[in-house]
């Protein structure tokens, strides 16, 4: 994180809870692991997942600590944070398991601590260590990672990089109507509350347009404005950016002044506390995105998602953690960016899904010019909904996935009950993605990217094991992430 985003007192703060969290870890050792994703990308149903396979034993050929056998026990334990409501992992699984529906998304911070026993691979850690290792899973929205930039953004500069954005593409027409109200408005005319609420609903309506299944956009800050909770209606929440302001200072009780004033409530409020409550004691961190929804809602999808990943990188600061870090902030040492619902796709364009997501990462990285060391990139299914299969067409072998189309789901003019099972083929990914790009870059009208069939399927059915227990979550790549994000605390 920049310098510039936080204060002293911030720093000060942040030393503090890293270095309690470092003397609490010479007794029990930590590792706090966050879980976020961009819209829709199904983090509730990665961490549920990861807890369902490592409780029940799931498939984990390359999570090396499991496939050598030197872990003993998994469980779960009450979570060190009083203050921070619980992930409510057992729900979630029930509604994967027996009812076979998505869970809900978590719509505010959520913690669950994991606790595993194990053997260290290493004779002289087996005479030093206990064998044991806690992850505190964090589980928050992805819009409140995007707020973090807002911490080095005064008012005017977010209104220009807001107004900028929104005039551009088909944010332009999803943006029209908080526009043409501002543009109706002098900013140094006097300040109005029921001119801002006016103000902040239609903003607030833009940004819901953009994030809409149509659109799928993914840079959507301020992004309490989507999620407001107990905030809903404060003046913390009753802001708009403000398009074109001229003069250099904004006149005592203007309606621009009371709009900035608010920017800085909402940074005070909402913004700086996540940072420093929650952000910055994280160790690792996994941002889960769908960009096969991207490449299916076309180059300005595509260009939106590498505009979030920027920002979303733009946060991290990957680097070993020590006692010296800790007093100079806290460092998440290791980044992974996942590209989800592999199991939508056959898998011949699984390493093809992966060669777009990183690359989509490496413009991301070029363009706010910081290292990529400690940065992973993999396409995964947490939960796999699909299985493949290869049916003959026209004389030839077509490969297709086979599920249960989610009730109301349509496909070629049929609609489905949400209990037949059905074959599709999926599309193809192109071998080179060069081409993608150019296409994300021009974003003209004749632009198109590769169709996909993208289908909303039902959870698997999962069986049970001749003594009644329920067996592992299929997966997806889930093993190689573990191993990427703590495969190293237990070596």
């Amino acid at each position: 994180m920049s310098p510039s985003l936080t204060t002293f007192r911030d720093d000060a703060l942040i030393a503090l809870d890293s270095l309690g969290d470092k003397a609490t870890n010479l007794l029990n050792p930590t590792v706090r692991l966050g879980v976020t994703g961009l819209s829709r990308a199904g983090k509730t149903v990665f961490i549920s997942s990861l807890v369902h396979n490592l409780l029940h034993g799931g498939r984990l050929p390359l999570f090396e600590a499991v496939r050598s056998g030197r872990v003993s026990s998994v469980r779960l334990e009450p979570q060190p944070d009083d203050a921070i409501p619980r992930f409510q992992y057992e729900d979630h699984v029930q509604a994967l398991v027996r009812d076979r529906i998505w869970p809900d998304s978590t719509r505010a911070i959520s913690e669950l601590r994991l606790t595993i026993q194990y053997e260290s691979a290493s004779g002289w850690n087996r005479m030093f260590s206990a064998g044991k290792l806690s992850i505190d899973i964090v589980d928050y929205p992805g819009e409140w990672l995007l707020d973090l930039p807002l911490l080095g953004q005064d008012y005017r500069t977010f209104s220009e990089n807001t107004t900028r954005l929104a005039r551009s593409g088909v944010r332009r027409e999803l943006s029209a109507e908080w526009l043409d109200l501002a543009a109706t408005l002098d900013p140094n005319g006097p300040a109005d509350e029921m001119t801002a609420k006016r103000l902040a609903e239609r903003f607030a309506s833009y940004l819901r347009a953009c994030k809409s299944d149509e659109r799928s956009l993914s840079t959507l800050p301020p992004g309490r404005f989507l999620m407001p909770g107990d905030l809903d209606g404060s003046p913390a929440l009753t802001f708009a950016p403000l398009p074109d302001l001229g003069d250099p200072r904004f006149e005592k009780g203007s309606l621009a002044a009371m709009m900035e004033r608010r920017f800085e409530a909402y940074k005070a409020v909402v913004v700086r506390p996540f940072f420093r409550e929650h952000f910055a004691r994280l160790d690792r961190q996994i941002v889960l995105i769908d960009a096969l929804q991207a490449l299916n809602r076309g180059p300005e999808a595509v260009q939106d998602l590498e505009r979030a990943l920027q920002d979303v990188l733009a946060c991290f600061r990957p680097g070993s953690n020590s006692i010296l870090s800790s007093l100079m902030g806290r460092r998440i040492d290791k980044v992974l960016i996942a590209a989800t619902k592999a199991d939508h796709l056959h898998h011949e364009s699984h390493d093809r899904l992966e060669a777009i997501t990183r690359r989509i990462v490496d413009r991301a990285i070029e363009r706010i010019g910081m290292a990529g060391a400690g940065i992973e990139v993999m396409a995964m299914a947490s939960v796999r909904a699909t299985r493949e299969a290869v049916v003959r067409q026209n004389g030839q072998d077509l490969p297709v996935i086979t599920g249960t189309p989610i009730e109301g789901e349509t496909i070629g003019g049929e609609t489905f009950d949400g209990n037949r099972k059905t074959a599709i083929f999926p599309g193809d990914l192109p071998e080179r993605s060069d081409s993608l790009f150019q296409l994300s870059d021009s974003i003209s009208q004749e632009s198109r990217l590769p169709h996909l069939n993208i289908v909303r399927f039902r959870p698997p059915n999962i069986e049970e094991s001749g003594s009644g227990a329920t067996l592992s979550i299929p997966h997806i790549r889930l093993d190689r992430a573990l191993q990427f994000l703590i495969g190293d605390r237990l070596a």
